[in-house]
């Protein structure tokens, strides 16, 4: 569309009127014929959109610039993605791989930091396809605890995080092995050669705008889809396609088990795993139907390397139920007034993947 029609658009409030029909139309996915039909989980699934809608105007709109990047979160305590990692604590950035980039930053004492170049958003054709990786261990440090990172199409000496021409945002996770303990990295942005000015055209934000509610309905729409996939295997946890999951902004160094579990009020999910490898850390959690992690401020709803308890064999057993299995059980997941969602247990940098088998069992036969 050219200038001059998107900006008769704004002049006229169709811009406005066609984002209000296609906010609208995002309500669908809620009511596609697979999804849970209860007031609760429906519900949900509206609090879902809203949540999509605020980090989509951010995304589009507010951080949108990669000319004047800045640092904001597409997945936090209250707005959550596609089984967000309770440990973690994420950062996004627009850029554009025809400008460089400087990162200056302080490690803190966050165990693991991964920086990613990406291509492309959920819901777009080809996902988010990863187009650099940097990790904690790979960055020269001061000894006072800062780095500078540059982020370019081409090589450079020192801290170097890769691009290409397609690459169009940054992803950063930080991973906790305990959040009251520990202090994540701070980290700042600027583009080395920015053009223009950063005062807003009206074109561009009809363009924005009219962004927003792709982002709603694609990212929805994925992982609605991935649910479809996940109920074949019910209360089970196969090793997912990685592949797939790196177009969703999987981290390559994480392997992934993504899964659909579903539990009667009387019902127990019990997870095994005979022997765990060297890793970095793992970690299991549960999440609601909409593939967002249940509220971890409040309960307790995930368990990771540092913070489980395990057997004199070095097994590894845990219990996902609606009420405490007591002291005989200390790695309880609580499903947190949920009957069914979808569950992720994850290896970071570990040497190899061993199974982890599921059962069901009645409440009371633990």
């Amino acid at each position: 569309m050219s200038q001059t029609d998107q900006e008769q658009r704004i002049l006229d409030g169709s811009l406005w009127a066609d984002f209000c029909d296609s906010l609208k139309l995002a309500g669908e996915q809620v009511l596609r014929d697979t999804t849970p039909d209860d007031a609760f989980n429906r519900a949900e699934g509206y609090r879902y959109l809203t949540r999509l809608l605020r980090l989509s105007l951010e995304k589009n709109i507010e951080y949108n610039d990669p000319r004047f990047p800045e640092f904001y979160s597409l997945s936090h305590e209250t707005a959550k993605i596609g089984n967000d990692n309770p440990d973690n604590f994420y950062q996004n950035c627009a850029i554009s791989g025809n400008y460089d980039y400087r990162i200056k930053g302080h490690r803190g004492s966050i165990p693991y930091l991964s920086i990613e170049t990406k291509a492309g958003s959920y819901g777009t054709t080809g996902g988010m396809a990863p187009t650099g990786h940097l990790e904690l261990e790979e960055l020269d440090i001061l000894d006072d605890g800062t780095f500078e990172i540059i982020v370019s199409t081409t090589r450079q000496p020192g801290n170097w995080l890769p691009m290409t021409p397609e690459s169009d945002n940054l992803l950063v996770r930080q991973t906790y092995q305990n959040r009251a303990q520990e202090t994540r990295a701070t980290l700042h942005i600027e583009c080395l050669n920015p053009r223009g000015e950063s005062t807003l055209e009206p074109h561009q934000f009809a363009e924005q705008l009219d962004n927003v509610t792709g982002f709603i309905s694609g990212t929805a729409g994925l992982f609605i889809e991935w649910m479809e996939n996940f109920r074949q295997h019910t209360n089970q946890l196969p090793a997912n396609d990685q592949q797939l999951c790196l177009s969703a902004g999987g981290d390559p160094s994480i392997h992934y088990h993504n899964s659909y579990w579903k539990l009667a009020e009387d019902e127990a999910l019990v997870i095994e795993v005979d022997a765990l490898p060297q890793c970095r850390t793992w970690n299991f959690q549960l999440s609601n139907y909409w593939m967002e992690s249940l509220d971890y401020r409040y309960d307790n709803i995930s368990v990771n390397k540092h913070t489980a308890r395990y057997g004199e064999d070095g097994s590894l057993c845990i219990v996902v139920a609606h009420q405490d299995p007591g002291i005989e059980y200390p790695n309880w997941i609580s499903t947190a007034g949920h009957t069914l969602g979808s569950m992720l247990f994850r290896y970071i940098e570990a040497d190899w993947f061993p199974p982890i088998k599921t059962r069901v069992v009645k409440f009371g036969d633990l």
